[in-house]
């Protein structure tokens, strides 16, 4: 018998369904991207031998497991607070590969539009379910 999650265990019939948060898959999504980046400059940076293999490799590793462990932490307001950290740090990666000063910029300014606009979605989101059910409560429906 398989064991049930706590959703699972404390769903009934007609329940609404919880809203997820934009902002959150926005950020991951970012994050993901991040990791992705974190591979392939770790090794360009091998390849073009930047830094000791025994230092790049391992920094590379962190920052991809970084990256991605962040996202769980994105319910949380200091995952973000992390999430900027991790900007930082490909921005200054750009001191190992120049163009990664050009690259972190970019991503940076992804995160910042994920973290803006995702939110604004979420409130918008929030506004219109709350409208929703008001609108339920003063139209009950009709049984024929």
């Amino acid at each position: 018998m398989a064991r049930l999650t706590k959703a699972q265990r404390e769903w009934r019939p007609g329940m609404p369904k919880k809203q997820r948060s934009t902002k959150v898959m926005f950020a991951s999504t970012v994050l993901s991207l991040e990791a992705l980046l974190a591979l392939f400059v770790t090794l360009a940076a091998f390849g073009l031998k930047r830094a000791e293999p025994q230092i790049i490799l391992p920094l590379g590793a962190l920052l991809i497991v970084l990256c991605i462990g962040t996202c769980a932490f994105l319910r949380k307001p200091w995952g973000y607070y992390l999430g900027w950290a991790i900007q930082l740090v490909f921005i200054l990666s750009g001191f190992l590969l120049v163009d990664m000063f050009y690259v972190g910029v970019a991503f940076a300014l992804c995160w910042w539009y994920a973290l803006t606009k995702g939110g604004a979605i979420d409130v918008e989101n929030a506004r219109r379910a709350q409208e929703q059910a008001e609108w339920e409560r003063q139209n009950p429906p009709v049984e024929s």
